[in-house]
């Protein structure tokens, strides 16, 4: 009974409590309180769907829990906090998504933006890329300003706010072919992290000729409306006829080895060898990787979208689009390898006219057509759309990083993913002062881009530990990569890349992409393989050697003793002997 009593006067004070914290008036009130709270209530009216008050009621003291009891709030007042998000505000706080989730990773990610959109520009403009990069410590190891300026051929005053001020708005997403930028994301994300961790505006100069002043811009981006705010817009002189320079501080660190900067450059220089690219560490230390090659990569092409790779939401896009159109003019408007003997193909296995207007078609048809696609062979993309690096580029590169006794590198022919036409490249260096006894090096590389993080995301890597590299001379602990004086270089060329993210860091596990990964490498393998069994045979043969030549001065005495030979011609018959090993 003690208990009971002592329960229920806990629960009365717990009641209590929360009455007093909520500002909830006890069910038995005085009738002056009551007009009051009746006033106040009519005062209130408006606002009464904005209140949910939680009551906390003791389930009986026995130290059970509580039950949560909710006041009931209207539509109106859901209504009421719904509203549009900006992208700026969702990349705001979800920022890991592009890369920028530590300050070490946000230092990378930055220069790599800047240097990637340096690369494109140049190429895209027929220019032998000339970039500097240079990162200043401003701030006692926490706060860096990193500066890249290219020579490219510049962006129009106009076009300088929305390029850097912008996020999703970019000359890459809507177009079919090789590049390294996609989504319109990143260089202006990075000037956002810069906002968000300082507070400094971007400062951009860029000028378009030689005859004209440089713009120079700085720049915020409105992050609740996704727009650029010029804070300052001036015409300066610069000693660089053409170009851009790009400024951004932020909160990083700065550190060497693996993921580092410095890695990231050393690595585009390997992947780039026609661009020529200059570094300057916060410690001052300069890095100068001149071009090895005075050829641009062939120039790529945009191309239609292949009708295996269209789904069916895509292709009610495309239709609404072409309304006005006849069904067969519309396919082979609309995607690549559709001829006219094709389309027509299409219609009959869809059981539609094809001179049909595109207006008149039901949904059922849509889908019908997007169905009859798939039962009509169609060609391959075509691969002008991609340019790989080479054999010959991609050797050069691995013999700048390592040295090594032995260099090989292959290229496969174009393959398709989704109707997406793309091509692997793969090289192996081998030996030399590569660690014996380490796991192999992975350099990962998309459109000429390092890919430093999520290497165990990555189809790279899958593709590299499916590969059992016993067949080819190295050791090789379960399905995990090989162990052995070797480094792996696999790149993919395509018209767009399946990343796993925004931040563009690991390749999807398409199955195709895969397969052709494998078959890259295990061509490297087989040459691999070859040379590791030339050395083997060779250095059993230079054993076997070296026990002969001992014999060698025995052999000569014993003829000398046999014969009677004076001690010329025993030395005669030992040269003969070495000669005859020798050629051996």
């Amino acid at each position: 009974m003690a208990r009971h009593h002592e329960s229920v006067a806990r629960k009365k004070d717990s009641e209590k409590e929360v009455q007093l914290f909520l500002h909830v008036i006890p069910e038995k009130e005085s009738s002056g309180s009551k007009s009051v709270r009746e006033e106040q209530k009519k005062e209130n009216e408006s606002d009464k769907d904005k209140e949910c008050v939680k009551e906390f009621v003791n389930a009986g003291g026995n130290g059970q829990g509580s039950k949560l009891q909710r006041r009931k709030v209207t539509a109106e007042f859901l209504a009421s906090k719904q509203r549009e998000i900006s992208v700026s505000e969702f990349f705001t706080k979800n920022r890991h998504l592009l890369g920028f989730d530590n300050p070490s990773r946000a230092l990378l990610t930055t220069v790599k933006e800047a240097v990637d959109n340096a690369l494109d520009a140049c190429e895209e403009a027929g220019i032998l890329p000339e970039i500097n990069v240079l990162i200043k410590d401003s701030g006692n190891g926490e706060r860096f300003r990193v500066e890249v300026q290219d020579n490219g051929p510049g962006i129009v005053k106009a076009q300088i706010p929305k390029i850097f001020g912008k996020l999703l708005y970019g000359s890459k997403f809507h177009t079919l072919k090789q590049a390294r930028g996609q989504q319109g994301i990143g260089i202006s994300a990075a000037g956002m992290y810069g906002q968000l961790t300082t507070g400094a505006p971007m400062v951009i100069v860029s000028r378009v000729r030689e005859t004209l002043p440089a713009n120079k811009f700085l720049l915020r981006i409105d992050l609740q409306h996704n727009r650029p705010e010029i804070l300052e817009e001036t015409q300066i002189s610069v000693d660089w006829p053409h170009g851009t320079s790009v400024s951004i501080e932020l909160e990083a660190i700065y550190k060497k080895g693996p993921h580092s900067v410095d890695e990231y450059i050393e690595l585009t220089a390997v992947s780039n060898p026609h661009a020529t690219i200059r570094y300057e560490t916060p410690e001052g230390e300069k890095f100068e990787y001149l071009r090895t090659s005075d050829e641009l990569p062939p120039e790529t092409k945009e191309m239609k979208p292949h009708p295996y790779g269209v789904e069916l939401g895509l292709l009610i896009k495309i239709f609404q689009e072409l309304r006005k159109t006849k069904l067969k003019k519309a396919l082979m408007e609309s995607f690549s390898r559709v001829s006219s003997k094709i389309a027509s193909e299409i219609c009959q296995k869809a059981g539609i006219n094809e001179e049909v207007q595109v207006s008149r078609l039901e949904p059922q048809h849509i889908e019908a057509i997007y169905k009859a696609i798939r039962q009509v062979k169609i060609m391959a993309p075509p691969s002008n759309s991609v340019a790989p690096i080479g054999e010959d580029l991609i050797i050069a590169g691995l013999k700048r990083k390592f040295d090594a006794e032995f260099y090989f590198s292959c290229t496969r022919p174009p393959a398709v993913y989704r109707g997406n036409p793309f091509i692997i490249e793969a090289g192996i260096a081998y030996g030399g002062s590569i660690p014996a006894e380490s796991t192999a090096e992975i350099l990962r590389f998309a459109n000429r881009v390092p890919l430093l993080y999520q290497k165990g995301a990555c189809a790279i890597t899958e593709a590299c530990t499916e590969i059992s590299w016993r067949n080819y001379g190295l050791s090789q602990p379960g399905n995990q990569l090989p162990v052995g004086p070797i480094a792996i270089f696999v790149h993919m060329a395509s018209a767009w890349v399946p990343f796993t993210s925004e931040s563009k860091e690991a390749i999807a596990h398409y199955p195709e992409i895969i397969k052709e990964i494998k078959l890259a490498l295990q061509e490297c393998g087989r040459k691999m393989g070859q040379h590791i069994n030339f050395r083997k045979r060779q250095a059993e043969a230079e054993r076997k050697k070296s026990y002969i030549e001992k014999y060698i001065p025995h052999i000569g005495i014993a003829l000398q003793e046999i014969l009677s030979l004076p001690d010329s011609e025993r030395e005669k018959i030992n040269i003969s002997l070495q000669r005859m090993l020798d050629r051996k």
